[in-house]
């Protein structure tokens, strides 16, 4: 929400934010109109800029991770280091099991795929708050450019699972998933890795000769 703007009635921004969440999720950023949330919430639409501000405020007020980072890390972190993509694996597909949760993230992934500036928005979410502090809590160099590695994994992964629905994937066992998944999870979190700009250094992290 824009600095500066005064509070709103708690009933009507929560009408607001529900309308909005529940058309991001079935239309995407891009396709989505203040217009019609304004509809579904039954209020006019000039309130929807008092009270957030741009469309894509609204987006990055409503739109949360479907999960607390300060609780998931621990937990794909915690034991062998060797297995923690297989953890993140299951995670990520338990994500996609959880109706309610499937339902945030398929937003978000439909978001990212529909309109820059939505997809400005995910990138920090989803790689700042919690894929570069996982391989960074897992003491891996390169965070960020593994944090990025690990979003494409997952994005891609709910795109053809989820919205595509590409068979045999869309239908498949969630643990067969995970177990097929889990090795390039896992080379992105702690195999070797060459970020852009060590492109042709001697030395490089995936250990080819310079």
């Amino acid at each position: 929400m824009a600095r500066g703007r005064r509070p709103g009635d708690a009933d009507t921004r929560e009408q607001i934010a529900e309308a909005a969440r529940l058309r991001f999720a079935e239309l995407g950023f891009d396709r989505t109109t203040l217009r019609s949330v304004a509809t579904d919430a039954g209020v006019d639409p000039a309130l929807i800029s008092h009270y957030f501000g741009s469309k894509a405020e609204l987006f990055a007020t409503v739109v949360d991770l479907p999960v607390d980072p300060s609780v998931v890390i621990p937990r794909i972190v915690a034991g062998d280091p060797g297995t923690a993509g297989e953890r993140l694996a299951v995670f990520a597909l338990d994500l996609l099991t959880d109706e309610a949760k499937r339902t945030r993230i398929v937003s978000i992934v439909r978001s990212v795929t529909s309109a820059p500036e939505s997809a400005a928005i995910i990138r920090e979410r989803l790689t700042a708050e919690l894929l570069a502090p996982l391989a960074r809590a897992i003491g891996a160099d390169h965070p960020e450019y593994r944090g990025s590695l690990l979003m494409s994994q997952i994005v891609g992964l709910t795109l053809a699972r989820a919205i595509v629905r590409i068979e045999p994937l869309a239908s498949a066992d969630p643990r067969s998933v995970a177990a097929s998944v889990a090795p390039a999870l896992q080379h992105y979190l702690t195999g070797p890795v060459r970020p852009p700009d060590d492109a042709g250094a001697p030395g490089s992290q995936d250990g080819s000769p310079p």
